[in-house]
């Protein structure tokens, strides 16, 4: 099997479990992320979505997803095209979630930009509709 291929199989996955368990796998993405991930977001940190910026450790990623999932609930993840080249990965779907405080779901397109190195994810960029998501957390 190519390192392409793997890679791909790795994400399949730990997107189905993340998508399965409404948000319940965070551990399992974990188990293949590099301790020195470089893990960033489109939001970079703007308010209101502060927890959606850049990491650069498997530790303080997990702010994060305890971030996240304390302010959300997962409605789905769903991952429809895959497309490796060499050490990356883009992933292509859509996501859904309602906001725990307004009760309002943002659903949009999601793109999530992978790099792997030696079977570990060493970088990871998420793009999303962000005024979708923010409008979701006014009340």
């Amino acid at each position: 099997m190519s390192q392409e291929t793997t890679n791909v199989e790795i994400l399949k996955d730990a997107y189905r479990r993340w998508n399965d368990t409404r948000g319940g796998s965070v551990d399992h993405f974990f188990g293949f992320v590099d301790d020195k991930i470089s893990f960033g977001s489109v939001p970079r940190g703007a308010a209101p979505l502060e927890f959606a910026t850049q990491y650069n450790s498997k530790n303080d990623l997990r702010g994060y997803f305890d971030a996240l999932l304390r302010d959300w609930t997962m409605v789905y993840y769903r991952i429809d095209e895959y497309i490796a080249q060499g050490d990356a990965v883009i992933a292509r779907g859509s996501t859904s979630w309602t906001n725990k405080k307004t009760g309002k779901i943002a659903e949009t397109p999601k793109v999530d930009f992978w790099r792997f190195r030696n079977g570990k994810a060493v970088e990871f960029y998420e793009y999303f509709d962000t005024a979708c998501v923010a409008a979701a957390t006014m009340a």
